[in-house]
């Protein structure tokens, strides 16, 4: 195997190494609250039964009689691997990693407001798409070693209007803040300084983007939701350097060490979703999504510097995905409610898998329960399996293997007033 061939290939941006295998598809989350968490999310734009629906449909604020106020806290504990095949043991060996992404902490927080029986306001703090991975120093292929995160916060304000008894619509609009931050080391088979950075990329930046929703609603026990959301284009600007000596002709991403101005555009994806709920009896309802991803807008990373051009470069080329998801609600008691849900993950790069995404399909399997502390305040947990399939692809000549299984727990508190 030729490792400075690799090295090169892979000195390119990585946005979410085997990230998706700990969420949804791509990078994506879907991580908003603790009582969607114990119904893989199924019925999320038409349920309703707490302030994170703001996350999924606005129309729905106008199901709210008094203000309604919900916090959540998401632990994603990934179990993910990589190993490469070059057909020699040695180098094997040091191309395998068992820890690739780290456990990592997903806040939330909701506000709805009714204004009159017509209209109502909310705002939302979340977050749509992140990622963290981390390699350690001494990976053979050095360039993707080191750490990959992304980390965004959506400030969601939005407006509902009841049309009629039966029927509502809404609207928001979405800042998205997101920081970035690449370092990439030599590794074990670079000529050059293991101490040293052979890329060092961090910024932040801000992209806009607007949302829509309706809800339309037969009976208090039988209602439906529809939502969009737009695509977003998170500019980001920093700071890049490599400590790869300036004017290499192997290698034109060097600065010797100099730090130059950076930046780069991430093309984040529109969501639509259809969600239905309709409970049964007094004890058992049901709940179902539909959520479509356009991510063949994300077709790129290309990293640039006033004066230079690319600085890092890679394609990626994902295809449009989707997720299903069904789930049902026990209400025992006025005290307590049980959840189940199941959900599949389509991958957005089944057709072009690489070392930075070698994202596969995946199964959810969720569990939760609400507790009804008072007439105003109740307690949601939730837990979810997530089981990804084994993929394996080729890139420059070596075979790699990738699996990704995660445990995500939540918890959320609910208040009305």
């Amino acid at each position: 195997m030729n490792i400075r061939k690799l090295s090169q290939a892979l000195i390119a941006t990585s946005a979410a190494l085997t990230a998706a295998h700990v969420n949804a598809a791509g990078f994506q989350l879907v991580e908003h609250s603790a009582s969607g968490l114990g119904r893989s999310f199924a019925g999320e734009a038409a349920v309703a039964d707490n302030a994170s629906v703001l996350a999924r449909n606005p129309a729905a604020m106008s199901m709210f009689d008094s203000i309604a106020v919900s916090g959540a806290l998401t632990y994603i504990k990934p179990d993910v691997y990589v190993k490469g095949n070059t057909g020699v043991n040695a180098l094997d060996r040091a191309l395998d990693n068992e820890d690739v992404v780290p456990g990592a902490p997903v806040p939330a927080g909701y506000f709805i407001q009714p204004i009159n029986d017509k209209w109502a306001w909310g705002f939302g703090m979340f977050s749509n798409f992140g990622l963290s991975t981390e390699y350690p120093d001494d990976y053979a292929a050095g360039p993707i070693a080191g750490q990959t995160e992304l980390i965004t916060l959506n400030l969601n304000p939005n407006v509902s209007y009841r049309v009629n008894s039966h029927f509502s619509i809404g609207a928001g609009l979405n800042a998205v803040y997101g920081t970035a931050k690449l370092i990439r080391n030599f590794g074990s088979n670079s000529p050059f300084p293991a101490s040293g950075n052979a890329a060092h990329l961090k910024g932040d930046g801000w992209g806009y983007g607007w949302n829509v929703g309706a809800m339309w609603e037969i009976n208090p026990n039988h209602r439906y939701g529809i939502s969009y959301r737009s695509k977003v284009d998170l500019k980001f600007k920093g700071d890049f350097y490599s400590d790869i000596p300036e004017g290499l002709s192997t290698n034109p991403y060097g600065t010797g060490g100099e730090e130059i101005p950076g930046k780069l555009t991430l093309n984040l994806p529109d969501i639509f979703e259809f969600s239905g709920y309709n409970r049964l009896n007094q004890a058992v309802a049901v709940h179902y999504s539909y959520v479509w991803t356009g991510w063949s807008t994300f077709q790129e990373i290309n990293a640039t510097s006033d004066g230079i051009g690319s600085v890092m470069q890679k394609d990626e080329k994902f295809s449009d995905s989707y997720r299903v998801s069904f789930g049902a609600t026990w209400y025992l008691n006025p005290e307590w409610e049980l959840r189940a849900g199941m959900a599949f993950d389509r991958s957005p790069s089944r057709t072009h898998k690489t070392i930075s995404i070698p994202d596969n399909d995946r199964y959810n399997y969720g569990l939760g329960f609400t507790y009804h502390l008072s007439e105003q305040g109740s307690l949601d947990a939730g837990f979810t399996y997530i089981q990804g399939k084994e993929g394996s692809f080729n890139e420059e000549g070596v075979e790699f293997v990738s699996k990704g299984d995660a445990y995500i727990v939540a918890l959320q508190y609910n208040h009305s007033f």
